[in-house]
């Protein structure tokens, strides 16, 4: 007697194969995103583990450290950036830049979290910011602003113990800035899931 072969089960059978395949596939890419080769970057105190992908850019200002231009997301029409510097004296205190990072948003629809955490003895804050950001255009000089609907920064004061405070400054579209926001931590050794709530 001749057994027929089910074809439902085969066909399930498959499904299943095709979906494991997809799922090790997604896997893959996550790990190999995660995994992104950093090249260690001196400025001055300061060693920043800076991602491949993030393109080093001229400074504008005599001010900055570094500029780097962070590829934008699918979707996105522009690319995010980031500024690193530093002054004597912590150049204002936390508050006083919090509070100036946050007011470069229109307060119409504007949504801020700030949140605190230590790396080794070191202390850093980051005030993150959604809406319409008022963006820096033209020379530093004019002072002229664009207002920029659907953007976001991140803004890092980092206490380095006895070396001054360093601030790193994350701009751009949301989702730009949103899927860059681990490789900010990682590059200067912050966890998010050790942060707590800050309030100016």
């Amino acid at each position: 007697m001749m057994l027929k072969s089910n074809g439902n089960a085969a066909s399930r059978m498959s499904g299943v194969v095709m979906a494991l395949l997809a799922c090790l596939a997604m896997n893959s890419l996550v790990a190999a995103d995660d995994t992104e080769k950093t090249s260690d970057v001196q400025l001055k105190d300061l060693t920043l583990k800076v991602p491949a992908s993030w393109e080093k850019a001229a400074n504008t200002s005599s001010l900055r450290l570094a500029t780097y231009k962070i590829p934008r997301t699918e979707g996105d029409k522009e690319d995010g950036e980031l500024t690193v510097y530093t002054f004597a004296g912590g150049g204002g205190g936390l508050e006083a830049n919090l509070s100036r990072w946050v007011s470069q948003f229109a307060s119409d629809g504007r949504k801020s979290k700030i949140t605190q955490g230590k790396v080794g003895e070191n202390a850093y804050y980051i005030a993150d910011i959604t809406g319409t950001y008022n963006k820096p255009i033209g020379p530093p000089f004019a002072q002229q602003t664009e207002a920029t609907p659907g953007y976001r920064m991140l803004g890092v004061y980092l206490v380095l113990e006895g070396k001054g405070v360093y601030f790193l400054k994350l701009t751009g579209p949301d989702a730009t800035v949103k899927a860059q926001a681990e490789k900010l931590r990682k590059s200067f050794g912050a966890d998010a899931a050790r942060e707590t709530a800050f309030e100016l």
